[in-house]
């Protein structure tokens, strides 16, 4: 087993929050797993990018190398046109459709979406929207995560054991709205892959 995972998108949506909850459960799998960051800008707003790649066997590298990626996980539209060069021909990308107009000269969203149709697999969808019908728009990257979790290579319920844990500091309710959310997008995605 080996997935290679690039996340994607831009400060304060939440990214590292999906790559703890997958490392969590890649963890309680027993599988290796390693990680790098590249935070272009720390401050809400820029670009984050996070290479998370998982394996059954010892893993050399945290960086993956164009064309490798087994998975995109984007919460920007824009962004994710970013780093298609790393998807490998039978890669998944799963990305948000709303974009985050954090430059002056973003891309017309037609143009954008064009891109994306040309792609064979691929899921894309308003995870803000489904985020506030679950309980609130902050779980967008949450939904996000659950839209990805069929494309992982990791049970469902070690995804959502991965949720509890990082968000259980935070109480039940918390927890609660989180693993909504979770639900919401790994329907959505399971109806589409």
């Amino acid at each position: 087993m080996k997935t290679d995972i690039i996340l994607s998108g831009v400060g304060g949506q939440g990214i590292l929050s999906i790559a703890a909850a997958i490392g969590e459960a890649a963890l309680k799998e027993g599988l290796y797993m390693k990680q790098a960051e590249v935070h272009g800008m720390s401050q809400r707003g820029g670009d984050v990018q996070s290479n998370l790649r998982l394996s059954d066997q010892p893993i050399a590298s945290d960086l993956i190398p164009l064309g490798h990626a087994d998975l995109i996980i984007s919460l920007e539209p824009m962004e994710s046109l970013r780093y298609l060069p790393y998807l490998n021909k039978e890669g998944w990308l799963v990305t948000n459709s709303q974009p985050f107009i954090n430059i002056p000269n973003y891309p017309e969203m037609e143009k954008v979406n064009a891109e994306l149709n040309k792609l064979p697999h691929k899921v894309v969808l308003d995870v803000e929207a489904i985020a506030k019908e679950a309980g609130s728009i902050r779980a967008a990257n949450i939904v996000m995560l659950g839209a990805a979790t069929p494309f992982l290579g990791l049970e469902y319920e070690k995804i959502e054991e991965g949720v509890r844990s990082i968000f259980a500091r935070k109480g039940e309710e918390i927890v609660a709205m989180n693993l909504k959310a979770l639900k919401a997008g790994y329907e959505i995605a399971q109806s589409k892959a």
